[in-house]
């Protein structure tokens, strides 16, 4: 995706936010009306148009909430590039991966406000019957990293899905932030997006992660113990 292609006839790429599996995301400025835009390109792939079309039905039912009273990027619909799905964004400052990389660690008071409004977000997925299922650094938008105490909003849906289309054995969640019923392959719900927000607040707080595991099973040894009680 180049620099200065117009994506759907109005959006005009200006910089490459970040790569993945699915496709890209983009910087674009709107042609019509100035703005700025982050705009997700899906590979023109089976697999990709299967995920976009499932992210899209989960964005639809988030478009009942107030993205700013939820804390959740505001999503403006999608187009079509040539035969490409294009899903549009409201374009936020950077990613708290990013933000960490500067400012961690974190105070507690520092942590504490960060952590109130993901699980705020989270507690309105929940209502909704809706499991986030990748909750990391990346997928938390920092909207200004001047701004105190830090102002966060929830991104990044693409394994998102209705707690009733879990089956257990889904592999869902990044490594390090993945909950031990998703290790263990038995049933869950949207339970595992607050471990997934423990592991983060640990991160910030202490700059680095908790369980940094590079398989299933070095990070499973280490996340279950940490279940099991002590002897005494």
């Amino acid at each position: 995706m180049f620099k200065g292609v117009t994506l759907g006839g109005v959006h005009t790429v200006e910089d490459v936010l970040g790569e993945g599996t699915f496709g890209v995301v983009v910087k674009c400025r709107n042609t019509e009306t100035n703005a700025m835009v982050a705009v997700k390109v899906f590979k023109n792939h089976q697999n990709s148009v299967n995920n976009a079309k499932e992210e899209i039905s989960v964005l639809k039912q988030l478009w009942r909430l107030d993205p700013d009273e939820c804390n959740i990027v505001r999503w403006e619909g999608f187009f079509f590039h040539k035969e490409n799905i294009c899903l549009n964004f409201e374009l936020l400052d950077q990613n708290l991966r990013e933000f960490m990389q500067h400012h961690c660690p974190l105070s507690i008071q520092q942590v504490r406000p960060v952590v109130h409004q993901l699980a705020t977000a989270l507690s309105h997925m929940s209502g909704m019957g809706l499991v986030h299922a990748d909750i990391k650094p990346e997928n938390i938008m920092v909207v200004d990293r001047r701004r105190r105490p830090l102002k966060v909003k929830l991104a990044d849906f693409g394994l998102a899905k209705n707690v009733s289309d879990i089956v257990p054995g889904d592999c869902v969640q990044t490594l390090w932030y993945r909950a031990p019923e998703v290790i263990l392959g038995i049933p869950f719900n949207e339970t595992v997006d607050v471990w997934s927000l423990g592991l983060v607040a640990v991160e910030l707080a202490a700059g680095q992660p908790l369980y940094p595991g590079r398989t299933d099973e070095s990070y499973g040894v280490t996340g279950t113990r940490s279940l099991l009680p002590v002897k005494r």
